[in-house]
């Protein structure tokens, strides 16, 4: 608890100072005012995160959590537990949709097994972080310990300080664990107090009877558990995943450093739930890659007050909007840095 305290109470606000200093820089480049939109929206909230108004986002870093959930047993998933392992090795291998979107962005993707249910073995590429084999099953009783819930927010904590220093300049979250959005479901529901049927969708592709015996399973799990919508610990002892923890630690630990983190897709917006709940203050320095498919990640989107810069209804995970988010930062802070002013290419200005 030591570690993730003092991470969160190095947590700061947005440097609004430099900020307006970007502001005023957008607003002298060759183009009428905000007719870039988001772009320059973006530029200037990485600006007040990095305190730097000529940030580079050279180093580009996503880092996948993978965990596995023994709220599988109820049949909530249209794929096995095995396969949480067997999608592990193919990022390792390079053969995942998060490997291509990094590789055409230029990221590293750092793979953490936070709680895979099988022993992975060593791997050059593989960061073990394992809190567990798995959770436990949520509808039988807590998905684990209040200490387990500590230490996988402290390895989300761990491992992006351990990017931070190799030089990432921007982060981004991914995830993989088969049973993953039953568990980003009932965090959603409890935390945003949303009805269960607002926020549980097909996840991997059950039809509709396996929605709604989904849905009865999270109603079941909650009503057990019932966790405390004040604490995030709680919630995520109870309820939650360890790769959502890790990825909860990933944001507490970017923001404690200054560095733009761009959340994925409904797993990791249950992380960032958990992430605001414990530092309210993280909000500011989180990145909204996309809306996904999920339906309660709009709910999610809403509750922390995010704006997704995009919409291509995806549902993959991984990481994969967020690949595609930290591109869109990057130009972002492009145009800032490169785009000439009116004087500099000699442009008469708006009269």
């Amino acid at each position: 608890m030591d570690k993730i305290q003092e991470t969160v109470s190095k947590i700061g606000s947005l440097d609004l100072d430099r900020m307006q200093k970007a502001q005023a820089k957008l607003d002298n480049l060759t183009k009428p005012h905000g007719s870039l939109g988001r772009l320059e929206e973006l530029a200037k909230q990485i600006v007040g995160i990095t305190g730097d108004i000529n940030s580079k986002l050279n180093k580009k870093t996503i880092i996948v959590m993978a965990s596995d959930h023994g709220v599988v047993d109820e049949g909530v998933s249209a794929y096995p537990k095995d396969v949480t392992a067997q999608m592990v090795y193919n990022f390792l291998s390079g053969g995942a949709g998060i490997n291509v979107l990094a590789k055409h962005i230029g990221a590293e993707v750092k793979v953490v097994d936070v709680g895979v249910a099988s022993d992975l073995g060593e791997h050059p590429f593989l960061v073990s972080k394992k809190v567990d084999f798995g959770t436990k099953n949520m509808a039988k009783g807590p998905a684990m310990t209040k200490k387990q819930a500590l230490k996988s927010i402290q390895a989300g904590i761990e491992v992006v300080e351990d990017v931070i220093r190799d030089g990432c300049d921007i982060v981004g979250t991914g995830d993989m664990g088969i049973g993953n959005t039953t568990a980003s479901s009932a965090i959603a529901s409890v935390i945003c107090q949303a009805d269960i049927n607002l926020v549980t969708g097909h996840g991997t592709g059950i039809d509709e009877s396996g929605l709604e015996h989904k849905i009865n399973v999270i109603k079941e799990a909650i009503a057990l558990n019932k966790p405390d919508s004040s604490d995030a610990l709680d919630v995520l002892a109870k309820v939650g995943g360890f790769e959502i923890g890790g990825i909860a630690g990933v944001i507490l630990g970017a923001s404690a450093n200054r560095i733009p983190v761009v959340i994925d897709g409904f797993i990791s917006g249950a992380g960032a739930l958990l992430a605001a709940s414990i530092a309210p203050k993280s909000k500011d320095f989180m990145i909204a890659s996309h809306c996904s498919v999920e339906k309660g990640h709009r709910i999610v989107l809403e509750k922390l007050g995010l704006k997704p810069l995009f919409d291509f209804n995806m549902r993959l995970g991984e990481g994969t909007g967020a690949a595609l988010g930290m591109d869109i930062a990057e130009a972002s802070v492009k145009i800032l840095n490169e785009m000439a002013t009116f004087e500099e290419a000699g442009v008469s200005e708006k009269k």
